[in-house]
C-alpha cells in the first residue's frame, strides 16, 4: 500500500490555528504548541464570556436603577413590583437609560409604580 504525506494538511491545519493566535503575546502567537494551548483556552473563555455578558450587563442596569429609584424615595424590588401591577413593560435596560439619561421621566415612571 503506498504511503500518505500529510504535508498540506497538516501544515493547513497549524496555520489555522497560528491565524487564530495572531496578536497572542511573546511565543503564544508564533509557536505551534503553544499556540494551540493559548487559542483552545481564549475559545473558552469567549463562550463562557458570551454568556457571562448578559449577567453583568443586567447586574449594572439594576444597580442603575435600584440607585436612581431610591433618589426617588423607593426601593428596587418596590419599583419593580409596582410597575408589574401597573401593568407598565420597561424592561431593566430602558429604565437604567432613562435613569440615566432623562431623569424627570424615570421620575414619572416611579410615581406610576407608587400609584
Amino acid at each position: 500500500m503506498a504511503r500518505v504525506k500529510r504535508g498540506n494538511v497538516a501544515r493547513n491545519r497549524r496555520n489555522k490555528i497560528l491565524r487564530l493566535a495572531r496578536g497572542f503575546r511573546g511565543s503564544n502567537g508564533s509557536l505551534f504548541r503553544t499556540a494551540n494551548q493559548r487559542v483552545m483556552k481564549a475559545l473558552c473563555n469567549a463562550y463562557r464570556d458570551r454568556r457571562r455578558r448578559k449577567r453583568d450587563f443586567r447586574r449594572l442596569w439594576i444597580a442603575r436603577i435600584n440607585a436612581a429609584a431610591r433618589i426617588n424615595g423607593m426601593s428596587y424590588s418596590r419599583l419593580i413590583g409596582g410597575l408589574k401591577k401597573a401593568d407598565v413593560r420597561l424592561n431593566r435596560k430602558m429604565l437604567a437609560q432613562l435613569a440615566v439619561l432623562d431623569p424627570t421621566s424615570f421620575e414619572t415612571v416611579v410615581n406610576a409604580a407608587k400609584a
